[in-house]
């Protein structure tokens, strides 16, 4: 949805000031030349509160179940590819750095991955193990989840729907008992992860997350094969959990094809610097 249309929209709440404030672009355009001014209603510590609520008790159930993996080999190896990722976030943006990044690894047979915002990343075992997912492959999934975190889209996404009146109130219920915030986490996080994205919050994502891979020395053709491989994985077969929210088919891979001119010479680059 365009930023005019989504301004035109907004309730007659919203003073033209706060409007006006509301508009900004999160990130810089990096070599990919993303630079879309987003509609930006809702704080950006409001929603990083929220996500955590929601991520703490996402990883709690998980905890209780006894699936949620903090360490170890697989665990190890995510973690490693997360710090190649994040360490080049700040291309796009400067407090990046300062965010409280976290890691978990969920062993359940679940094709998702997720980064809510302020960097909470969560992959299922499920993605990796039916997908045999190899390095490359991983940080392209990773460096796309990275991406939305990035580029606020959770945010923007809520931004819109409570300007529309789609949610209610959620920052008051914040204020009230836990359990009360938990439910306004886990209704935001709807937002926030679960519905679906737009196509060019998804194509924004795919372009940052290529950058990221190919700069942390991924090979950024591994998106490519990912996503044939999710077609494959799903012929069939039904639709995924995370195709639920992500797009795909061969018109996914052709615009993903387009971008590698972009992103190779940074890949190329980073094998350079390794060498020196």
């Amino acid at each position: 949805m365009q930023l005019l249309v989504v301004c035109s929209k907004l309730v007659v709440s919203l003073s033209l000031t706060s409007l006006l404030l509301a508009c900004a672009n999160t990130t810089r355009s990096g070599a990919v030349g993303i630079n879309r001014s987003q509609f930006l209603a809702v704080s950006a510590s409001e929603v990083d509160r929220l996500s955590a609520i929601s991520y703490n008790d996402q990883n709690q159930k998980a905890k209780e179940k006894n699936i949620l993996i903090t360490s170890g080999p697989a665990y190890d190896r995510l973690k490693a590819i997360s710090n190649r990722l994040i360490a080049q976030t700040a291309i796009f943006r400067d407090d990046t750095q300062q965010w409280n990044w976290q890691l978990v690894l969920i062993n359940a047979p679940i094709l998702n991955a997720t980064c809510a915002p302020g960097g909470k990343i969560t992959f299922y075992t499920g993605l990796i193990e039916q997908l045999n997912l190899n390095d490359d492959e991983i940080a392209a999934i990773m460096g796309h989840e990275i991406a939305h975190a990035l580029r606020e889209h959770g945010r923007e996404r809520l931004s819109q729907a409570m300007a529309q009146s789609a949610v209610a109130n959620i920052a008051m219920a914040v204020a009230g008992p836990y359990g009360s915030a938990v439910s306004a986490a886990n209704q935001a996080a709807q937002y926030v992860l679960v519905l679906p994205n737009s196509r060019q919050n998804e194509s924004e994502a795919d372009a940052i997350g290529l950058e990221l891979a190919a700069r942390a020395g991924y090979n950024p053709r591994a998106a490519i094969s990912v996503w044939q491989k999710m077609n494959r994985a799903t012929d069939g077969k039904g639709t995924f959990e995370f195709l639920s929210t992500h797009p795909s088919g061969d018109t996914r891979i052709e615009q993903l094809t387009e971008l590698m001119p972009a992103v190779e010479p940074l890949y190329q680059a980073s094998h350079k610097a390794k060498v020196k």
